[in-house]
Parts: structure tokens; sequence; C-alpha cells
């Protein structure tokens, strides 16, 4: 990797460029370039037609490194800029406000037998139909890549004069996606699939540095997570080891930051030390559940630090603006790039060490990697990578004051860029993860976050007729939801009725999957459209199952429509859930390394344990059978504290069961069956025993 600094380009406002009206951080990065760019509407579709111009359409995002270099180099060069400018008609997206344009998109480049990523850089004809793209582009020749001036020419040329190659793939790349889009049904997947997958992935996992493959290491955490759960069925220690080797090397590794807390996108080496950058929040919030559900089992005290700081950094860094009634959501990200430098903010001189630490700087150093020469292009990125585990309480107190030290001084350095729009997919994401690490480490604040950033979407990011949007920013409500908004936002409703038992939040999610079974379902086939079906502008209606960079949406509905069934007992709810299921089963014969949601999904649905204590939820017998409760794997687990078991669904197990002696009573349910019930932590406790839990 290779650190770039920013072109020297000095900027003046171009009146042909649009992005000055748009609110995306992304796009109005772009707002005073040379390049006459638009944002995507009817409007630009029409100019397109109007002139036979072909489209050149880039996506990014606010935080992209390799999205700052293509823009300083090619955008902000009035020569780039003006063959752009006569040749296409220029379309800048934020693949974070777009990400279902985005999706088709990569699509489309992965047809054409390329890596996908951003900068994505695609050519359309005028109506939005691919014919031909890339990722990245250098202004001259090199990394075997061609120059962008060279690309360009030669496409406008192939438009004009070749429109029988470019209709022929067109042609080709419609076909291809709509059959993407129309998935391999079949029958149910069984346990036995999900554990032959498990061991086949299990191949995959680096056994020495953790993660999966080799450079670059992404944290794949719906892969980790199937893994985890075939540790927790099968009780082999091999998936067990391989996950918390996989979390101990990134939390210790540079993608970590030491100093600030969360973690960064990816790293570009195979041990976990040098980042691109960027932190995004769907990392981080993926990388919280995941630490909650691990530490129950091993109460490793490495997970609980690492989840108290990706706390405290959540709510020191990312923060957006408040509403008129004080609730918060969450901000998207937080650059790579400061100062037209890569990793500039979070990377250390020795001097600079030696200066803030003084006596503590050698004992410092000595943990951290820190040397003279450096380990990253001649400075320092903060790991300790070298370690397994923390040292003792006397030396971690050590570190700690000499940590916040640093970050004193950091704090005095030109920060990276915030994208500081609220995106309702991955604060669902964060908000679900947050309800659950407060149960597990007892955090009641945290759920007093989640439900914050929840009114917060609630009460800002709906249209006059009730429906979600996607993106919120500066008072701007934009973009039409996908089915990633609703299937993250009901999965934390459901994981914030669960933690307090409130049913405002249980109502909350019937109504989002009723909006979302209204739009988006595929009434012919099952499964979910990730677009909507009054969502004009894209030309073909995605349909999948595969993880992107986040879990896919599919893959979680069939989680949420489990919980729902076994909370409200209505059988339309597993219904659905099997059908869904249904949809993408014979995917899995064609590829099921980006089916790990879909399939974590499935082993939910299959073994659903509920839970129920009849007893008042703050009464003192009632919290110390939660209390152990918390102690136990809770992935596939759907609590209910109802204080008479006649609240609970007819068809539900428990129902009519009451409390034994006038003390709060629990019930351990699966497959319509229950254990006696139990009144003293130790005897949920073995109720719940890997066995009990999961049949």
């Amino acid at each position: 990797m290779t650190r770039h600094a920013a072109a020297t380009h000095p900027t003046k406002p171009n009146p042909n460029n649009q992005l000055v009206h748009e609110t995306s951080p992304y796009l109005l990065q772009h707002k005073d370039n040379p390049v006459d760019w638009r944002a995507w509407s009817d409007a630009t579709l029409a100019e397109a037609k109007a002139s036979d111009k072909p489209i050149l359409l880039s996506v990014g995002y606010a935080a992209c490194h390799w999205c700052h270099v293509m823009a300083h180099e090619s955008f902000e060069d009035d020569g780039i800029a003006a063959l752009m400018n006569q040749l296409f008609v220029n379309i800048k997206i934020d693949r974070e406000e777009r990400p279902d344009l985005d999706q088709i998109y990569q699509q489309a480049l992965s047809l054409l037998g390329q890596q996908g990523g951003w900068p994505l850089t695609m050519f359309l004809t005028p109506d939005g139909q691919p014919f031909w793209g890339g990722t990245y582009f250098p202004k001259e020749p090199r990394y075997g890549r061609p120059g962008f001036g060279d690309v360009l020419t030669a496409l406008s040329e192939a438009y004009h004069t070749d429109k029988d190659k470019v209709a022929k793939n067109v042609a080709g790349l419609a076909e291809a996606m709509q059959r993407l889009s129309s998935p391999q049904g079949g029958g149910k997947i069984s346990a036995e699939v999900t554990d032959r997958i498990a061991e086949r992935l299990l191949q995959e996992v680096d056994l020495v540095k953790g993660g999966i493959g080799g450079a670059p290491k992404f944290p794949q955490a719906s892969v980790m997570g199937l893994l985890w759960r075939a540790y927790l069925r099968n009780g082999d220690g091999r998936y067990r080891e391989a996950v918390l080797l996989s979390l101990t090397r990134m939390l210790q590794g540079g993608i970590y930051d030491h100093l600030g807390g969360g973690l960064a996108r990816y790293s570009t080496d195979a041990d976990w030390l040098a980042p691109h950058f960027e932190k995004m929040l769907y990392d981080n919030a993926e990388l919280l559940g995941q630490l909650a559900e691990v530490w129950v089992e091993t109460g490793e005290k490495l997970f609980e630090t690492r989840a108290h700081e990706i706390v405290g950094w959540l709510t020191r860094e990312m923060l957006a603006e408040a509403d008129a009634k004080g609730h918060r959501a969450f901000a998207a990200s937080l650059d790579a790039d400061s100062e037209g430098v890569e990793g500039k903010f979070y990377v250390w001189d020795e001097a600079e060490i030696d200066e803030v630490l003084g006596a503590e700087s050698n004992f410092f150093k000595h943990v951290y990697d820190v040397s003279a020469a450096g380990n990253w292009e001649d400075t320092n990125i903060l790991n300790r990578g070298h370690q397994m585990g923390l040292l003792i309480d006397a030396d971690e107190l050590r570190l700690h004051a000499a940590r916040q030290k640093l970050l004193a001084r950091r704090t005095t350095r030109i920060r990276p860029g915030w994208d500081d729009k609220v995106l309702v997919d991955w604060n669902g994401l964060m908000i679900a993860s947050l309800a659950q690490a407060s149960q597990v480490f007892a955090q009641p604040a945290w759920l007093k976050l989640a439900e914050d950033a929840f009114a917060f979407i609630d009460g800002n990011m709906r249209d006059a007729k009730g429906r979600l949007k996607h993106a919120w920013r500066a008072g701007r409500l934009a973009h039409p939801a996908t089915l990633d908004d609703h299937a993250n936002l009901a999965r934390a409703a459901l994981m914030l009725h669960q933690a307090g038992g409130k049913e405002i939040y249980l109502r909350a999610a019937q109504n989002i999957v009723t909006d979302l079974d209204m739009h988006y379902w595929d009434a012919a086939n099952g499964g979910y459209f990730f677009s909507a079906d009054d969502t004009s502008d894209v030309i073909i209606r995605t349909k999948s199952a595969n993880d992107n960079a986040t879990p896919s949406g599919n893959g979680t509905m069939a989680e949420v429509l489990a919980r729902l069934h076994h909370v409200t007992g209505d059988d339309s709810y597993r219904a659905r859930g099997e059908a869904l299921l249904g949809a993408f089963a014979g995917e899995i014969q064609r590829n099921f390394f980006p089916l790990a949601n879909l399939l974590n999904g499935n082993d939910f649905h299959l073994n659903v344990v509920d839970v129920v204590i009849v007893g008042a939820r703050e009464s003192a017998d009632t919290k110390a059978l939660l209390q152990a409760l918390r102690q136990q794997p809770g992935q596939n687990i759907v609590l209910q504290i109802v204080a008479d078991a006649a609240h609970l669904p007819a068809t539900h197990p428990a129902a009519g069961k009451g409390q034994i002696g006038g003390k709060a009573t629990a019930y351990v349910c699966h497959h319509q069956t229950c254990s006696a019930p139990v009144t003293e932590p130790e005897g949920l406790a073995a109720n719940l025993s890997r066995r009990g839990n999961l049949g």
C-alpha cells in the first residue's frame, strides 16, 4: 500500500457542476470539480438521451481512499475534465445513499469478469444500461491499468461507431442480470447441509493469522458467525478456535484503532497491520454484536474491553445531529485521509510518542510495536499483533493512561472527514448490536443509546405517507428505502423489544414487515426484492441473498420472520419465512460463500429456543433468572417476560403455564416442547446448556 497525497489543484466554482445542490458529503466533495457532474435523476437521463452521449457513472463514498486518489488525479484535472464533459454526461453517486443503484452496476461489473469495489466507474447508454466498466483508473497508464484519458476516448468512440457491439454487450448484461435476479429455489436447508458448508469454510481460515484467506482481509462477520454457530451446534473446538483467533488478531492488529476505538474497513495485508483507515458504522456494529456473543461463552477480557471501546468511539465521534426532541442516530463513516494523506491522523513517529509519554514511552513502544524505522512506510501504526491477549491489570492501567495522553494529542491534529448522514440500514445494525450488548455486559446506558437512535429514525425518516426513506442529513430526507433498511430496522426493533420488553418495539417491527411485504415481496417466486415496486429509476429490481459489504436483507428477514412467529404466534410469519428460505435454497449449490447470513437465518429458524419467564420484569427473582440467561449463548433465543403466561399466544408451548411457589419461573421451549419449570438461576442455566439450547 502506498500513501497518496492530494494534488494541489486550486478549486473554483464550476457553474455546470450541479452537485452543489446535494447534501451527501461525498457528492459535496466533488462540487468544485471542473467536471460537469450531475446527480442521478430522470432529468439527467433525459439530458443524456437528448444529446446522445453515453453516461459516465462514478460511484464512491466519502471515506473511500481510492475514490480520493482518482478524484485528485483525474476529476480535478482540467484536461481530463474537459474530455469527460465533451464526450459524456457525467453522473456521480454516493453508494451509501443509493445502494440499490450501486448493487445493480457492481453486479454488471462482475458479469464483465472484473473485481468490484469503489470507486466504481461504469459506462452506460443514455437510458442507464451498462456496456463496460471498471473501478479505479489512473490518470496515466500504470498498475497494469490503462490511463483514464485513453479509456474515455476509446469508450466514446465505441459507443458512437460500433453500435452493434455496444448493443450486444447491453443485451448480454441485461439478460445475465435478470437471470441473477431470479435465484434458484429449492427445499428446506437442513442442518447437515449447513454443517458441510461450515466444514468447507473452515478450510479457508488462516489458522496462523486469523481471518479468511490472504491479503486483503475483511472482517467477514457473517462467515465468522456461521463458524461460531457451527461450534455451538456441534461442540467442535476447531470452529471455536478459528473464530477466537480471527477476532483476537483483528482486535490486536493495526486495523483496530487502539487510541480511539473502532475497526477500519479492511486490512491491506494478511497480518491485519495496515488498513485503509476508513471506519464504517456497519463494520463496528457487526463487530460489537459478535463480541457480545463470543464473550458470553469465553469471558475473554479482551473482547469485553474492545466492546466498551467501540461504544466509547460511537458516543464520542459518531453521534449525528440531534432532532428537535434531542434524539440522535449514528453517522455513517470517518474518512481514511486527512490533509490529503492516507492515515495521517492515525499514525505516529517515535519522537512524538517519546515527547508525549516521557518515562512511560519505552514500555508503550514495546507493547505497541513502535520504532524509529516504523512498521509502515517510515511511520508507525499502533498495534499489539504480537500479543494474543491483555497484560496483567497493573500494566493495562499504565497503558490506558498512556493512550489517553496520546489520544489528547491526536485531537489537536486535523481530523479526517466525517460523513454525518444517517442511514437506516446501518443504524439498524448498530441499534440491534447495542441492545444485545447492553444485556450481555449489563450496560443500561447502551440500551438507552439504541432506543434514542431508533426514535430518531422512526420520528424523522418517514415520508408524508409513513414510508421509510433511506438517508437523512442536514434536515433533508432522501432516497427510497431498500430491503436492507426494513430488514435491519425490524431486527433492531425486535432486539429492543427483547432487551426491554416494550410493546412499542414489537408493533414497530410488525409494521415495518407489513410495509416490506406490501412493496418488496416477490409474490411469484418468494423472497424480497432489494428495491420497492414503486422505485422508478432503477433498470432492474435485483433479488439476491448474497452478502455484500453488509449482511443480506433476505438473510436477516429469515431471522426476523422466525422471531415474529415465536413472539406473536402468527403462523403467517413462519410460512413467509419458509417461503423466503426456499426461494434461495438452490443457490447453495452454485456458491454458498456469500450466503452466510442466509444460512445463519436458517439456523435461527431451525433452532429457535423460546425462553419464557413468568414474573415481574423488575423483581429480584426475575433479574436473577435474567442474569443466568445472559451467561448462556443466546444467538437463537427468543425471550419473553410476562406477568402471566396467559398473555402468551395460545399456540405457544408455554401458554397457560404459571409460577411455581409464587416465584419468577422460567420455561425453556424448543420444537413445541418445554422444559420443567425452574425458579433458580442454576436450573435455568442447566436447561440452557448447549444441548438444551439447540435441541
